[in-house]
């Protein structure tokens, strides 16, 4: 797999999803099943969190896979995880309370110090086969569904 750019309609549609659904890839390459995650555009770049930080099970794995499929807003995409930095966090906290506003309760743990600490970028790759899609998980990680 090499990098890809995201395109322009890849970022508006991804950018303007409530969530994406994220895959992580096995060592084999087949997919584990896909839990939601909210996301945010800054720029020309996609960014997740872990709302539990380095703790949250979907961060775990994309912390030992890198890679992963996205679903959302009709794209159906394979992607690389990058540690995000600390110089985008505040735009990244920007993004959240913006994009996510009417869920009050739910932005300020989404940009607290330990999510910050789990800010991943999305990179898009260009790959000859595209990993399948995956059916969904129970989204232990969400934040909306955390009291599960």
């Amino acid at each position: 797999m090499t990098a890809a750019r995201w395109t322009s309609s890849e970022l508006d549609r991804i950018g303007a999803s409530e969530e994406l659904e994220i895959a992580p890839a096995r060592h084999g390459g087949t997919l584990r099943p896909s839990t939601p995650i909210w996301v945010v555009r800054v720029g020309d770049e996609l960014y997740v969190r872990s709302w539990r930080g380095a703790k949250g099970a979907w961060f775990r794995a994309a912390r030992a896979s890198r890679r992963r499929h996205l679903s959302a807003g009709g794209v159906e995409k394979d992607v690389t995880f990058v540690d995000a930095g600390g110089e985008v966090n505040d735009y990244v906290d920007t993004a959240y309370r913006e994009k996510y506003r009417r869920y009050a309760s739910y932005v300020p743990p989404m940009v607290a110090a330990q999510a910050r600490a789990a800010t991943l970028r999305l990179v898009a790759e260009e790959a000859h086969e595209t990993m399948s899609p995956p059916r969904r998980a129970d989204a232990d990680d969400h934040p909306r569904r955390r009291e599960r």
